[in-house]
Protein backbone atom coordinates (compact mmCIF):
# COMPACT_ATOMS: atom_id res chain seq x y z
CA UNK A 1 0.00 0.00 0.00
CA UNK A 2 1.60 3.47 -1.05
CA UNK A 3 1.73 6.07 1.82
CA UNK A 4 0.63 9.63 0.95
CA UNK A 5 2.31 12.31 -0.57
CA UNK A 6 3.36 14.34 2.02
CA UNK A 7 2.15 17.91 1.71
CA UNK A 8 3.71 21.29 1.14
CA UNK A 9 2.61 24.06 3.68
CA UNK A 10 2.60 27.90 2.95
CA UNK A 11 1.20 30.75 4.67
CA UNK A 12 -1.08 32.54 3.30
CA UNK A 13 -2.88 34.71 5.02
CA UNK A 14 -2.52 37.18 8.28
CA UNK A 15 -4.38 39.31 10.49
CA UNK A 16 -4.79 41.32 13.78
CA UNK A 17 -6.78 43.06 15.94
CA UNK A 18 -5.69 45.47 19.24
CA UNK A 19 -8.63 47.12 21.33
CA UNK A 20 -8.90 50.95 20.96
CA UNK A 21 -8.64 51.51 24.64
CA UNK A 22 -4.70 52.70 25.07
CA UNK A 23 -2.88 52.74 28.60
CA UNK A 24 0.12 54.72 28.44
CA UNK A 25 2.97 54.76 30.68
CA UNK A 26 1.12 58.63 32.10
CA UNK A 27 -1.72 56.30 33.54
CA UNK A 28 -0.01 53.83 34.97
CA UNK A 29 1.90 56.65 37.01
CA UNK A 30 -1.38 57.35 39.01
CA UNK A 31 -1.66 53.77 39.41
CA UNK A 32 1.40 52.79 40.67
CA UNK A 33 5.01 53.84 42.02
CA UNK A 34 6.64 53.99 38.38
CA UNK A 35 7.32 56.27 35.90
CA UNK A 36 7.29 56.89 32.03
CA UNK A 37 10.94 57.11 32.30
CA UNK A 38 11.48 54.26 34.25
CA UNK A 39 9.20 51.60 32.32
CA UNK A 40 10.63 53.05 28.90
CA UNK A 41 14.52 52.29 30.41
CA UNK A 42 13.62 49.10 31.12
CA UNK A 43 11.50 47.69 28.64
CA UNK A 44 11.17 49.95 26.02
CA UNK A 45 6.94 50.42 26.47
CA UNK A 46 5.29 53.31 26.44
CA UNK A 47 1.46 52.10 26.09
CA UNK A 48 -0.46 49.28 25.55
CA UNK A 49 -3.79 47.94 24.54
CA UNK A 50 -7.07 47.11 27.00
CA UNK A 51 -9.72 45.36 25.72
CA UNK A 52 -13.33 46.95 26.67
CA UNK A 53 -15.77 45.32 28.63
CA UNK A 54 -17.54 43.84 26.05
CA UNK A 55 -14.28 42.23 24.50
CA UNK A 56 -12.96 38.95 25.15
CA UNK A 57 -10.37 36.44 24.14
CA UNK A 58 -12.66 34.72 21.84
CA UNK A 59 -13.88 38.03 20.23
CA UNK A 60 -10.53 39.84 19.82
CA UNK A 61 -9.62 36.09 18.39
CA UNK A 62 -12.27 36.13 16.27
CA UNK A 63 -11.84 39.38 14.58
CA UNK A 64 -7.85 38.34 13.54
CA UNK A 65 -9.24 34.84 12.40
CA UNK A 66 -11.62 36.21 10.18
CA UNK A 67 -8.93 39.70 8.72
CA UNK A 68 -6.32 36.58 8.03
CA UNK A 69 -8.90 34.51 5.99
CA UNK A 70 -10.09 37.51 4.50
CA UNK A 71 -6.18 38.05 3.16
CA UNK A 72 -6.07 34.16 2.42
CA UNK A 73 -8.81 35.09 -0.12
CA UNK A 74 -10.86 32.61 1.09
CA UNK A 75 -14.07 31.54 3.10
CA UNK A 76 -14.51 30.76 6.82
CA UNK A 77 -16.11 27.34 5.96
CA UNK A 78 -12.79 26.40 3.57
CA UNK A 79 -11.16 26.06 7.09
CA UNK A 80 -10.63 22.70 8.20
CA UNK A 81 -8.72 22.87 12.10
CA UNK A 82 -9.10 25.85 14.24
CA UNK A 83 -5.71 26.51 16.59
CA UNK A 84 -5.98 28.99 19.34
CA UNK A 85 -3.13 29.98 21.82
CA UNK A 86 -3.99 31.15 24.58
CA UNK A 87 -3.28 31.45 28.55
CA UNK A 88 -6.31 33.68 29.04
CA UNK A 89 -9.21 31.60 27.64
CA UNK A 90 -12.82 32.59 27.97
CA UNK A 91 -13.90 30.17 29.74
CA UNK A 92 -11.71 27.01 31.04
CA UNK A 93 -14.60 24.73 29.18
CA UNK A 94 -15.37 24.71 26.61
CA UNK A 95 -12.10 26.10 24.54
CA UNK A 96 -11.76 29.32 22.80
CA UNK A 97 -11.28 28.21 19.78
CA UNK A 98 -14.40 26.60 19.96
CA UNK A 99 -16.26 30.18 20.88
CA UNK A 100 -14.03 31.64 17.63
CA UNK A 101 -15.40 28.95 15.29
CA UNK A 102 -18.89 29.94 15.80
CA UNK A 103 -18.50 33.32 15.57
CA UNK A 104 -16.10 33.15 12.46
CA UNK A 105 -19.64 31.54 11.02
CA UNK A 106 -17.55 27.56 10.46
CA UNK A 107 -19.31 24.50 10.67
CA UNK A 108 -16.77 22.06 9.64
CA UNK A 109 -13.42 22.97 11.64
CA UNK A 110 -12.37 20.91 14.59
CA UNK A 111 -10.85 23.17 16.72
CA UNK A 112 -8.87 23.56 20.17
CA UNK A 113 -6.96 25.18 22.14
CA UNK A 114 -3.09 24.75 22.84
CA UNK A 115 -1.80 26.33 26.03
CA UNK A 116 2.19 27.40 26.02
CA UNK A 117 1.84 31.16 27.33
CA UNK A 118 4.16 33.52 24.85
CA UNK A 119 5.35 30.50 22.95
CA UNK A 120 1.95 29.41 22.36
CA UNK A 121 1.21 30.66 18.84
CA UNK A 122 4.75 28.83 17.56
CA UNK A 123 3.22 25.86 19.28
CA UNK A 124 0.15 26.24 17.08
CA UNK A 125 1.88 26.86 13.79
CA UNK A 126 3.95 23.67 14.36
CA UNK A 127 0.61 21.65 15.10
CA UNK A 128 -0.92 23.16 12.15
CA UNK A 129 1.68 22.10 10.09
CA UNK A 130 1.97 18.71 11.18
CA UNK A 131 -1.77 17.95 10.28
CA UNK A 132 -1.28 19.54 6.71
CA UNK A 133 1.71 17.85 5.73
CA UNK A 134 -0.15 14.79 7.04
CA UNK A 135 -2.60 15.15 4.61
CA UNK A 136 -5.45 15.89 7.62
CA UNK A 137 -6.30 19.40 6.82
CA UNK A 138 -5.70 21.45 3.54
CA UNK A 139 -6.44 25.39 5.78
CA UNK A 140 -5.94 25.51 8.87
CA UNK A 141 -6.68 28.67 11.14
CA UNK A 142 -3.12 29.70 13.77
CA UNK A 143 -4.43 32.16 16.57
CA UNK A 144 -2.85 33.53 19.18
CA UNK A 145 -4.73 35.50 21.34
CA UNK A 146 -4.87 37.04 24.83
CA UNK A 147 -6.50 39.58 27.38
CA UNK A 148 -4.26 40.02 30.04
CA UNK A 149 -5.06 43.19 31.65
CA UNK A 150 -7.87 41.47 33.48
CA UNK A 151 -4.98 38.95 35.42
CA UNK A 152 -2.61 41.42 36.65
CA UNK A 153 -2.46 43.18 40.10
CA UNK A 154 -2.22 46.63 39.96
CA UNK A 155 -0.06 47.42 42.66
CA UNK A 156 2.90 45.42 41.12
CA UNK A 157 5.09 47.49 39.42
CA UNK A 158 7.04 44.56 37.68
CA UNK A 159 4.13 42.84 36.25
CA UNK A 160 0.99 45.75 35.41
CA UNK A 161 3.60 47.86 33.57
CA UNK A 162 4.13 45.17 30.62
CA UNK A 163 1.05 43.36 29.83
CA UNK A 164 -1.26 44.65 26.99
CA UNK A 165 -4.38 43.04 25.13
CA UNK A 166 -4.81 41.83 21.53
CA UNK A 167 -4.84 38.90 19.39
CA UNK A 168 -3.06 37.90 15.76
CA UNK A 169 -3.51 34.88 13.67
CA UNK A 170 -2.55 33.62 10.09
CA UNK A 171 -3.77 30.87 7.59
CA UNK A 172 -1.75 28.01 6.54
CA UNK A 173 -2.54 26.47 3.08
CA UNK A 174 -2.07 22.62 1.84
CA UNK A 175 0.52 22.84 -1.44
CA UNK A 176 1.62 20.55 -4.73
CA UNK A 177 3.97 23.12 -5.01
CA UNK A 178 7.51 23.17 -4.02
CA UNK A 179 8.40 24.86 -0.81
CA UNK A 180 11.33 25.87 0.40
CA UNK A 181 12.68 23.82 3.32
CA UNK A 182 10.94 24.85 7.08
CA UNK A 183 13.16 25.01 10.03
CA UNK A 184 10.72 24.53 13.34
CA UNK A 185 12.26 24.02 17.00
CA UNK A 186 10.20 23.66 20.07
CA UNK A 187 11.96 23.79 23.48
CA UNK A 188 10.31 23.03 27.45
CA UNK A 189 12.37 24.03 30.54
CA UNK A 190 10.63 23.20 33.44
CA UNK A 191 12.86 24.05 35.80
CA UNK A 192 11.69 27.39 35.25
CA UNK A 193 7.61 26.76 35.77
CA UNK A 194 7.00 28.87 38.83
CA UNK A 195 9.00 31.93 37.43
CA UNK A 196 5.96 33.20 35.50
CA UNK A 197 2.62 31.54 36.92
CA UNK A 198 -0.91 32.03 37.98
CA UNK A 199 -1.19 30.37 41.42
CA UNK A 200 -4.99 29.83 41.39
CA UNK A 201 -7.67 28.87 39.45
CA UNK A 202 -6.19 25.29 38.54
CA UNK A 203 -7.14 21.26 40.23
CA UNK A 204 -4.18 22.08 42.50
CA UNK A 205 -5.63 25.33 43.91
CA UNK A 206 -9.10 25.73 43.44
CA UNK A 207 -10.81 29.19 43.19
CA UNK A 208 -12.11 29.97 46.75
CA UNK A 209 -12.51 33.35 49.42
CA UNK A 210 -9.01 32.68 50.39
CA UNK A 211 -7.67 32.11 46.66
CA UNK A 212 -8.67 35.79 45.71
CA UNK A 213 -8.00 37.29 49.09
CA UNK A 214 -4.41 36.76 49.02
CA UNK A 215 -4.50 37.57 45.06
CA UNK A 216 -3.22 34.43 43.74
CA UNK A 217 -5.09 34.47 40.29
CA UNK A 218 -3.30 36.97 39.40
CA UNK A 219 0.22 36.81 37.09
CA UNK A 220 3.53 36.67 38.90
CA UNK A 221 6.60 36.51 37.59
CA UNK A 222 10.36 35.97 39.01
CA UNK A 223 11.59 39.45 36.14
CA UNK A 224 15.51 38.25 36.95
CA UNK A 225 15.26 34.51 36.04
CA UNK A 226 13.01 35.47 33.56
CA UNK A 227 14.86 37.91 31.53
CA UNK A 228 18.23 35.49 32.02
CA UNK A 229 16.20 32.76 30.66
CA UNK A 230 15.29 34.76 27.43
CA UNK A 231 18.22 36.18 26.26
CA UNK A 232 19.90 33.03 26.19
CA UNK A 233 16.90 30.99 24.70
CA UNK A 234 15.53 33.16 21.90
CA UNK A 235 19.00 33.47 20.34
CA UNK A 236 19.29 29.68 20.73
CA UNK A 237 15.68 28.42 19.76
CA UNK A 238 16.17 31.02 16.63
CA UNK A 239 19.33 29.58 15.53
CA UNK A 240 18.50 26.21 16.10
CA UNK A 241 15.34 26.63 13.26
CA UNK A 242 17.84 28.32 11.02
CA UNK A 243 20.07 25.75 11.19
CA UNK A 244 17.14 23.46 10.58
CA UNK A 245 16.17 25.28 7.46
CA UNK A 246 19.77 24.90 6.37
CA UNK A 247 20.13 28.36 6.57
CA UNK A 248 22.71 30.32 8.44
CA UNK A 249 21.89 33.35 10.35
CA UNK A 250 23.52 35.93 7.77
CA UNK A 251 21.21 34.21 5.59
CA UNK A 252 18.06 36.07 7.84
CA UNK A 253 16.14 38.94 5.92
CA UNK A 254 14.42 39.55 9.11
CA UNK A 255 13.56 38.31 12.76
CA UNK A 256 10.10 38.95 14.49
CA UNK A 257 10.44 38.05 18.23
CA UNK A 258 8.35 37.77 21.19
CA UNK A 259 7.62 41.39 22.23
CA UNK A 260 7.93 41.34 25.92
CA UNK A 261 11.04 43.85 26.34
CA UNK A 262 13.19 45.43 23.80
CA UNK A 263 16.35 45.27 25.88
CA UNK A 264 15.78 40.97 25.58
CA UNK A 265 15.65 42.34 21.54
CA UNK A 266 18.40 44.03 21.92
CA UNK A 267 20.28 41.07 23.67
CA UNK A 268 18.97 38.45 21.13
CA UNK A 269 20.37 40.98 17.86
CA UNK A 270 24.16 40.77 20.07
CA UNK A 271 23.64 37.03 20.74
CA UNK A 272 22.71 36.31 17.04
CA UNK A 273 25.55 39.17 15.99
CA UNK A 274 23.00 40.86 13.88
CA UNK A 275 22.23 44.33 13.35
CA UNK A 276 19.06 45.83 15.20
CA UNK A 277 17.32 46.69 11.83
CA UNK A 278 17.14 42.93 11.45
CA UNK A 279 14.53 42.53 14.26
CA UNK A 280 11.26 44.38 13.86
CA UNK A 281 9.74 46.27 17.16
CA UNK A 282 6.36 47.25 18.26
CA UNK A 283 6.53 46.59 21.87
CA UNK A 284 6.57 50.19 22.29
CA UNK A 285 2.67 50.60 21.40
CA UNK A 286 0.77 47.26 22.82
CA UNK A 287 3.59 45.82 25.31
CA UNK A 288 3.89 42.20 26.07
CA UNK A 289 1.01 40.48 24.41
CA UNK A 290 1.73 36.57 25.37
CA UNK A 291 0.60 34.26 22.46
CA UNK A 292 -0.32 37.59 20.56
CA UNK A 293 2.44 39.13 20.39
CA UNK A 294 4.32 37.33 17.56
CA UNK A 295 1.26 36.96 15.14
CA UNK A 296 0.70 40.68 15.85
CA UNK A 297 3.77 41.84 14.93
CA UNK A 298 4.10 38.98 11.89
CA UNK A 299 0.89 41.07 10.92
CA UNK A 300 1.99 44.74 11.20
CA UNK A 301 5.79 43.67 9.78
CA UNK A 302 4.14 42.22 6.23
CA UNK A 303 1.55 45.42 5.89
CA UNK A 304 4.01 48.15 6.46
CA UNK A 305 6.51 46.42 4.33
CA UNK A 306 9.48 44.70 6.10
CA UNK A 307 8.92 41.70 4.16
CA UNK A 308 9.16 40.90 0.54
CA UNK A 309 8.06 37.46 -1.23
CA UNK A 310 11.51 35.49 -1.06
CA UNK A 311 12.52 36.77 2.15
CA UNK A 312 13.84 34.36 4.72
CA UNK A 313 11.81 35.31 7.99
CA UNK A 314 11.99 33.64 11.73
CA UNK A 315 9.43 34.51 14.28
CA UNK A 316 10.48 33.09 17.88
CA UNK A 317 8.81 33.11 21.28
CA UNK A 318 9.68 31.93 24.85
CA UNK A 319 7.47 31.72 27.74
CA UNK A 320 5.83 30.56 30.91
CA UNK A 321 7.09 27.04 31.19
CA UNK A 322 9.94 27.66 30.19
CA UNK A 323 8.69 27.18 26.65
CA UNK A 324 10.06 28.53 23.30
CA UNK A 325 9.37 27.86 19.76
CA UNK A 326 10.72 29.44 16.37
CA UNK A 327 10.01 28.86 12.85
CA UNK A 328 12.64 29.64 9.85
CA UNK A 329 10.28 30.11 6.38
CA UNK A 330 11.12 31.58 3.31
CA UNK A 331 7.84 34.56 2.30
CA UNK A 332 5.82 33.31 -0.55
CA UNK A 333 2.78 35.81 -0.17
CA UNK A 334 2.04 38.68 -1.44
CA UNK A 335 2.53 41.44 1.17
CA UNK A 336 0.08 43.70 -0.56
CA UNK A 337 -2.92 41.36 0.42
CA UNK A 338 -3.31 42.21 4.39
CA UNK A 339 -3.66 45.69 3.92
CA UNK A 340 -7.11 45.63 3.10
CA UNK A 341 -8.10 43.61 6.02
CA UNK A 342 -9.00 45.99 8.81
CA UNK A 343 -11.41 47.40 6.74
CA UNK A 344 -12.77 44.50 4.86
CA UNK A 345 -13.21 42.73 9.10
CA UNK A 346 -14.60 45.87 11.38
CA UNK A 347 -14.86 44.05 15.39
CA UNK A 348 -18.41 45.72 15.68
CA UNK A 349 -19.53 43.16 13.33
CA UNK A 350 -18.35 40.12 15.23
CA UNK A 351 -20.16 38.36 18.06
CA UNK A 352 -19.39 35.82 20.41
CA UNK A 353 -22.53 34.33 21.49
CA UNK A 354 -23.02 34.38 25.01
CA UNK A 355 -24.09 31.60 27.41
CA UNK A 356 -28.45 31.95 28.19
CA UNK A 357 -29.75 32.96 31.46
CA UNK A 358 -26.03 34.40 32.77
CA UNK A 359 -24.50 37.22 32.77
CA UNK A 360 -20.49 38.15 33.91
CA UNK A 361 -19.52 40.68 36.56
CA UNK A 362 -17.88 44.05 35.13
CA UNK A 363 -15.08 42.43 34.14
CA UNK A 364 -12.44 45.17 34.23
CA UNK A 365 -10.35 45.98 37.25
CA UNK A 366 -11.67 48.80 39.39
CA UNK A 367 -7.97 50.46 39.39
CA UNK A 368 -8.08 50.35 35.42
CA UNK A 369 -11.79 51.38 34.94
CA UNK A 370 -11.17 54.35 37.31
CA UNK A 371 -7.92 55.25 35.03
CA UNK A 372 -9.53 54.92 31.64
CA UNK A 373 -12.41 56.98 32.44
CA UNK A 374 -9.75 60.17 32.24
CA UNK A 375 -7.88 59.84 28.79
CA UNK A 376 -4.66 61.65 28.30
CA UNK A 377 -2.78 62.46 24.74
CA UNK A 378 -1.30 59.89 22.77
CA UNK A 379 2.59 59.84 23.59
CA UNK A 380 5.10 60.90 21.21
CA UNK A 381 7.02 58.22 18.65
CA UNK A 382 9.28 55.83 20.90
CA UNK A 383 13.33 55.98 20.74
CA UNK A 384 14.92 53.19 20.92
CA UNK A 385 18.32 54.54 20.36
CA UNK A 386 18.87 55.10 24.55
CA UNK A 387 18.38 51.46 25.37
CA UNK A 388 21.57 49.79 26.04
CA UNK A 389 21.41 45.88 26.25
CA UNK A 390 23.60 43.70 28.02
CA UNK A 391 26.41 41.89 26.49
CA UNK A 392 25.32 38.10 26.04
CA UNK A 393 27.59 36.07 24.62
CA UNK A 394 27.23 35.16 20.88
CA UNK A 395 25.35 31.79 20.07
CA UNK A 396 27.52 30.19 17.61
CA UNK A 397 26.21 28.20 14.63
CA UNK A 398 25.60 24.31 15.31
CA UNK A 399 27.22 22.02 13.74
CA UNK A 400 25.46 19.76 11.28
Amino acid sequence: MSQPTQQSVKLTGWGRYAPSQVLSNADLERMVDTSDEWIVSRTGIRERRVAAAHETTASMGAVAALRAIHTAGLQPEDIDIIILATLTPDYWMPSTAALVKEAIGNTKAFAFDVMAACSGFVYGYATASAYIQAGLAKHALVIGAELLTRFLDYTDRSTCILFGDGAGAVVLSASDEPVSPVGIELTTEPQGAYMIWLPAGGSKSPPSPETIARGEHKIRMEGRETYRFATRTLASTALAAVGKAGWTQDDVDLIIPHQANVRIIEAVAKGLDLPMDKLYVNLDKYGNTSAASVPIALAEAVNEGRVDVGDRIVFVAFGAGFTSGAVAMEWTADPARGRTADDAVRPEDVTVRAPIDWDSVDPIPPALAEILARPLPLPAELDLSDVVPGEPELVHQPTR
